[in-house]
């Protein structure tokens, strides 16, 4: 995913300063701005012109990746779909005990991508085997979300890429910001995947933020700021969620809120009593909520909340996408492309999974609502 696109992710300040003038202090100077970023795609030029570009300066042929890998990648495309997947893999073999998250863009109905309903399916099988935990972003859900910021700012949405890659970079850095910033309760990468994901292959966790803020917005003028219970609200709703979802109509097996700036755990504990009753939380577990808190806010903002939560509800997004393919592969269109590369058993394979994990997320509110059948055991967690 190396094109124009890219400085989305490493934009820093207003725009008027040089990215590559410096972040942070140590020892008293200041810092290079690097991106700890490995930048991969099939075409070279992509890259090639990227590097010569006002984003050059932050890339370098060495990095230290310590803590975890982010794959950030396209599920419609073949390059982010088969290589991005290819890496994944490799790296579970590489580096077996180190964190692999991917941040996955899944196709929207309309994706001008004609073969993208096999790539997403044979994608999502690798997802559900390589990774240890999946971020859903939906190209649909992050159009309307920055469509709906943009009009609302009286900006344009002349490029609505703009705005949709900006939602994504802020998903990126609220997550990460524990790691960069200190704060009384912080999260690591580790303690997400340790309390959210309670069965295995269940790693899918839905993200809503509050507030976003559109491409066009000045630091120093954040407009007007909603009040922390208006916050809370909002990041559990569904229209701030970027997958197009319905979370107060799943279970929530278990559930992240990761605050940042002046917000107290008292706080958090205000707006999980008033949410509580209208949520449908896993009856096993009495401590469904992770709670994090990073001092400094985002830029431009005193604060802002990020929920990650793992909740059933998800199960709809992967039938779409099985519907889709659905309707190729019956007819048989386009499927010369892949089985002269590979078996037509291995896209088989990869239906009956994407099927099997359809059935586990459906099944689960009815498996905890009817007491005759028996309920699934969590692996042994420690919700703190």
């Amino acid at each position: 995913m190396a094109d124009d696109s890219l400085s989305s992710f490493f934009e820093v300040g207003d725009g008027k300063s040089s990215v590559t003038s410096g972040l942070g202090l140590h020892g008293g100077q200041h810092m290079p701005l690097k991106a700890r970023a490995i930048v991969v795609d099939m075409e070279e030029g992509v890259i090639s012109e990227m590097l010569k570009g006002k984003l050059g300066g932050l890339f370098e042929q060495q990095q230290m990746l310590s803590d975890g890998f982010f794959l950030l990648h396209s599920l419609g495309g073949g390059t982010g779909s088969g290589l991005g997947t290819y890496l994944l893999s490799m790296l579970q073999d590489e580096f077996p005990g180190i964190l692999r998250f991917a941040c996955s863009v899944f196709p929207s109905d309309d994706d001008d991508v004609v073969t993208s309903p096999y790539n997403a399916l044979l994608a999502l099988q690798q997802l559900l085997e390589h990774a240890d935990c999946v971020l859903p972003l939906e190209n649909q859900a992050l159009q309307d979300i920055a469509t709906r910021l943009e009009a609302g700012k009286g900006g344009s949405a002349g490029r609505p890429f703009d705005g949709m890659n900006s939602l994504a970079a802020q998903l990126l850095l609220h997550l990460t910001a524990p790691m960069r910033f200190e704060g009384p309760l912080n999260v690591d990468l580790n303690e997400i995947t340790t309390n959210l994901v309670p069965f295995p292959r269940r790693h899918f966790l839905l993200s809503g933020m509050a507030p976003f803020q559109p491409p066009s917005a000045r630091p120093s003028h954040p407009g007007i700021m909603p009040s922390f219970d208006q916050m809370f609200g909002a990041a559990l709703s569904r229209d701030n969620q970027l997958v197009r979802v319905q979370p107060k109509q799943g279970m929530y097996l278990a559930c992240a809120l990761l605050a940042r700036g002046n917000v107290s755990v008292g706080d958090l504990n205000r707006g999980i009593s008033r949410l509580l009753p209208t949520l449908q939380v896993a009856p096993w577990n009495p401590e469904p909520f992770k709670l994090g808190i990073c001092a400094t806010p985002p830029a431009g903002l005193p604060m802002s909340l990020l929920s990650l939560a793992n909740n059933s509800c998800v199960g709809a997004t992967f039938e779409r996408m099985h519907e889709r393919f659905a309707k190729l592969y019956r007819r048989r269109v386009f499927l010369h492309h892949y089985v002269q590369y590979m078996p037509a058993e291995d896209i088989q394979a990869a239906s009956h999974a994407v099927t099997e994990l359809i059935h586990d997320y459906s099944t689960l509110p009815r498996c905890y609502l009817a007491s005759d059948l028996p309920q699934p055991k969590p692996l042994g967690l420690s919700f703190l």
